[in-house]
């Protein structure tokens, strides 16, 4: 055997535990490798698998499992066909009960090990339904000579190849049970093999999809993309370049708007616009945030990370003035947009790059009473630092990444006197590994 190629005879381990990204984690028992750790997908922590191994480094191995010798009791069937293939959802094979229970121990342990932090109180965790949830994504796209097709779907567990997938269960019907279709016409265009991706967002009313193209497309691919759309109920777009570039296809005009009946507010938002995937998770989420920072009359509320106003136009229905404050400049116009739109006058949106120095906002010097944040992966550690945060009661912090949350956790308890009063998860991509949470802090408590 050639010295760095990868011996693939399985081998038995017992899985003592869960990776962040939804693998197995065991310690390997055979020979010179013995105490080695292992990462192994398709697992559960307390099965006993035969592995085949599909990577290595200094550090660890990684696998994949080929039979389970001995099951976890908490293993169910896969609904999707494709699933250990698709890197689209990964814990399929763990009871939906059980994910969001190992989504609250990683947080837990996350709050632990990297802020030194403990919550007082654990909240239940949020949920909703569990399939059909994803009403925004992106889909890559590749011709395969070989296959004589057009592959449309996520990324295999080997990123390097794109998944043959007809359907996704996760993916809102309308468009989940189309990928196929989808496929099949991409593969019918003369431009099938500068297509790279195709990313869908899904309205209340209007389901779009976005279709970036290397080259300019011709005439018969221009009309077979709109008859696509018109058979489908798709809004079509077209991105022949960057974010900008973006234009309607079919028809020449469309509207993408999602509503929360609960606040009277209506967003209309662009093609390219960050919203929040699960539709009903976010509605639940909004209720969930606005109910634990209990803004009361006469106050000033901070919304950091504000995006189009998914939090900030629901806050203003019950503050006395909210001050939204956006990176993405085109986003805080939309949200602006959105305010008048929804006869909004108590509300301010500001645009500035909350990673950078802001000692030159007017927003920064203002007062407020209690503070709202839902920043990115990389979480809000420079804002924090800046703020004044003296005069604040509560701070409510959403998070899409345990990691982060737990490194402000631990500034503001351990440095700056906070309290971390409540913390818990919402599963806002069941399935997935993906964890989202929220915290609440105040002050010396």
């Amino acid at each position: 055997m050639a010295r760095n190629r990868i011996d693939k005879t399985p081998f038995p381990v017992r899985i003592t535990g869960m990776s962040h990204d939804g693998r197995g984690v065991a310690r390997r028992e055979d020979g010179a490798h013995a105490g080695k750790a292992m990462f192994v997908s398709g697992a559960l922590p307390g099965e006993t698998v035969m592995v085949e191994q599909s990577g290595r480094s200094r550090q660890y191995d990684e696998g994949r499992a080929v039979e389970i010798l001995s099951a976890s009791p908490d293993r169910v069937s896969p609904k999707c066909p494709h699933f250990g293939v698709c890197s689209g959802c990964v814990l399929q094979h763990l009871d939906a009960d059980k994910q969001i229970g190992l989504k609250q121990q990683e947080l837990l342990d996350n709050l632990q090990r990297i802020g030194h932090v403990t919550p007082q109180e654990v909240l239940a965790p949020l949920v909703d339904t569990s399939w059909g949830y994803r009403r925004k994504g992106r889909f890559s796209v590749r011709h395969v000579l070989k296959k004589g097709k057009t592959l449309v779907g996520f990324r295999e567990l080997d990123p390097r190849f794109v998944a043959d997938i007809q359907s996704c269960h996760t993916v809102i019907p309308e468009i989940g049970m189309k990928v196929g279709a989808l496929a099949e016409m991409i593969d019918q265009l003369d431009a099938r093999g500068d297509i790279p991706q195709v990313e869908f967002i899904a309205g209340d009313d209007t389901i779009a999809l976005v279709f970036r193209h290397l080259q300019a497309l011709s005439e018969g691919d221009i009309e077979k993309l709109k008859r696509f759309g018109e058979a489908h109920n798709f809004a079509i777009y077209l991105q022949p370049g960057g974010v900008a570039s973006v234009h309607p296809l079919w028809p020449d005009t469309s509207r993408l708007v999602y509503a929360l009946k609960s606040w009277d507010v209506e967003l209309e938002f662009k093609p390219l616009d960050f919203i929040q995937v699960n539709r009903g998770l976010n509605e639940k989420m909004i209720a969930h945030a606005l109910g634990l920072l209990a803004p009361e009359a006469g106050e000033r509320i901070l919304d950091l990370f504000c995006g189009l106003g998914n939090f900030t136009l629901p806050l203003a229905r019950v503050a006395e003035v909210v001050v939204g404050v956006e990176g993405d400049a085109g986003l805080v116009q939309r949200a602006r947009d959105n305010a008048t739109r929804n006869g909004l006058s108590n509300v301010q949106f500001h645009a500035a790059d909350l990673s950078e120095p802001l000692q030159n906002q007017a927003w920064i010097k203002q007062t407020f009473d209690r503070l709202l944040l839902d920043p990115a992966r990389a979480g809000a550690e420079s804002v924090l630092k800046q703020l004044p945060l003296d005069g604040l009661k509560r701070i409510v912090y959403v998070s899409c990444h345990p990691g982060s949350l737990a490194r402000d956790a631990g500034w503001l308890v351990n440095e700056a006197g906070w309290t971390l009063t409540k913390a818990g998860v919402m599963d806002m991509f069941p399935h997935t590994a993906h964890v989202e949470s929220i915290a609440v802090f105040e002050k010396g408590r």
